[in-house]
């Protein structure tokens, strides 16, 4: 008897971490123990297993069987360790060969078949990172763990033709029978169509305020009556965003991968949209749930759009928690079980009513609501929360000169070129700073080489004066001058592109 050695990786948020795992075989009473911080549905694997290789024909020996999981502090949790405990032991009693270097990531089922487990691309670029470029997976996984660079990956469908893979015995393996039914939801989940802006009658400076929106990632609030197009337009806006970037589609497709939502088969290259109702818990929206905490909403919107419809709807919790995220672009979750880090660099669109009723428009003769009811409910969205939101404008019904209008309106294809266009610009001109947008930029740098002249801020500086701006809004002010004038072709820009960015903020049209 030898010591068997296999790898897994055990994921602590979007990091991994190469687990290595040793078997030992005693030679005293049949037992399984399982050591190195295991959780509960991790030591479930020590039934799987027995029960996955007897039915595969390569059963586990029937002396004590000791599996350790290096190194012991870190927490490991989740059944994605089946396979490589198996292969472990499997080694130590000398029944497969020449897998001490190979990272294994699938789950067993008492057949023997391989399952697919979730976050198996993150998985692998932490195995391929700490020099394991080996995988073996379930076949379901095999297309999501091919995405990463320089992984060399194996995939199988049942334990039988992994252990046959490693030398084990063809005379003793089992193969279990086909399946002859598909199992539902099996088929690939195809991506729905996006919306396009041409759909929307009119709007114009809404159009503008959600073109300038996604030219320099900005932060957007609407707030307007009930069927003015909020939603409408802040659906279309992935449909004018560029395509995601090789690293940031790695980074948004890893979160897909984690979520466990669908098994990803390629790259995510469209920027998520996620739109949560607005009786979504705290946990549902930043992330949790037992044990280590898994991503929420905020960080499956990472690179694309978190848009919050009814937003004063929301726990007033729910909507502070955004606060962090929206300056630094990652949340960090602490729990009792452990730390988890997810990205969250995500657009945020909000959208609102003028009151309650949502009648209070032009001038409210409808409106039902008390002057304290329509303050109770602006008051939901904290100061400091709207003072990170860049562009808040005012959005009013369509009128019937806008539906009698035959001229079509632009297409998304017309604006998202623009947008590109803009886009390229910024990236050329922040370089230096290893910035892409403008709303990466920072305050210094606005203040430092691409300030301008006070001439130009004049109408800022005097709005900061008399405090109808935050200094965190005078830079933010500056980020959408500078995007206005991208999308306009200027390389600077000028008075008008202050005033105009300075319009979009409901702070000052109260004023």
């Amino acid at each position: 008897m030898t010591l068997g050695r296999t790898y897994a990786v055990s994921l602590v948020g979007m990091n991994g971490h190469v687990v290595e795992v040793e078997a030992d075989i005693g030679q005293t009473l049949p037992a399984f123990v399982l050591l190195g911080l295991p959780d509960a549905s991790l030591n479930e694997a020590k039934d799987r297993i027995r029960a996955a290789a007897r039915n595969a024909g390569v059963p586990l020996s029937r002396r004590k069987i000791t599996v350790n999981l290096i190194p012991a502090s870190l927490p490991k949790r989740g059944s994605g360790f089946d396979l490589a405990i198996v292969m472990s032991a499997l080694a130590a009693a000398g029944d497969v060969r020449g897998c001490g270097t190979t990272v294994f990531i699938a789950e067993l089922s008492l057949d023997g078949r391989l399952r697919p487990v979730r976050g198996v691309l993150p998985a692998v670029m932490a195995a391929v990172q700490a020099g394991h470029c080996h995988i073996v997976v379930a076949e379901e996984n095999a297309a999501e763990a091919a995405l990463v660079p320089a992984a060399a990956v194996r995939s199988f469908g049942t334990l039988a033709e992994v252990a046959l893979a490693f030398g084990a015995d063809g005379a003793q393996v089992t193969l279990p029978a086909p399946l002859h039914h598909q199992e539902p939801g099996t088929s690939p989940v195809q991506p729905a169509p996006l919306k396009d802006l041409s759909d929307i009658a009119g709007q114009q400076e809404a159009r503008f305020a959600l073109e300038i929106a996604a030219a320099g990632s900005h932060h957007l609030l609407m707030a307007g009556p009930p069927g003015a197009g909020k939603t409408m337009l802040a659906e279309r806006l992935p449909g004018i965003l560029p395509d995601l970037e090789d690293d940031h589609a790695m980074e948004v497709t890893a979160i897909h991968s984690l979520s466990g939502e669908r098994h990803c088969t390629a790259l995510v290259r469209t920027p998520p949209f996620e739109s949560p109702h607005h009786t979504a818990t705290p946990a549902s929206i930043i992330g949790g749930g037992s044990g280590i905490p898994r991503p929420g909403a905020a960080s499956r919107a990472h690179r694309g759009i978190l848009f919050l419809d009814e937003a004063p709807e929301y726990e007033r919790r729910v909507l502070e928690a955004l606060r962090e995220p929206l300056e630094s672009g990652r949340l960090v979750l602490h729990r009792a079980s452990g730390t988890a880090s997810y990205p969250a660099r995500f657009q945020l669109v909000l959208a609102l009513n003028p009151c309650p009723c949502g009648l209070a428009n032009g001038k409210g003769i409808d409106c039902t609501c008390t002057a304290q009811q329509r303050r109770r409910y602006f008051n939901r969205l904290s100061g400091p929360l709207l003072d990170r939101v860049d562009l808040q404008l005012a959005v009013q019904r369509v009128s019937l000169a806008d539906y009698a209008d035959g001229r079509p309106a632009e297409t998304s294809d017309v604006v998202a070129g623009r947008v590109a266009e803009a886009r390229a610009a910024q990236r050329e001109r922040l370089r230096p700073w290893n910035h892409a947008t403008n709303a990466e930029v920072q305050g210094r740098i606005l203040r430092g080489d691409l300030g301008l002249p006070r001439s130009v801020t004049a109408s800022l500086d005097k709005a900061l004066d008399r405090n109808l701006v935050s200094a965190r809004g005078w830079d933010r002010v500056l980020r959408v001058a500078w995007t206005i004038s991208d999308l306009a072709g200027r390389v600077r820009p000028d008075a008008d592109d202050v005033v105009t960015a300075l319009g979009f903020r409901l702070q000052e049209r109260a004023a």
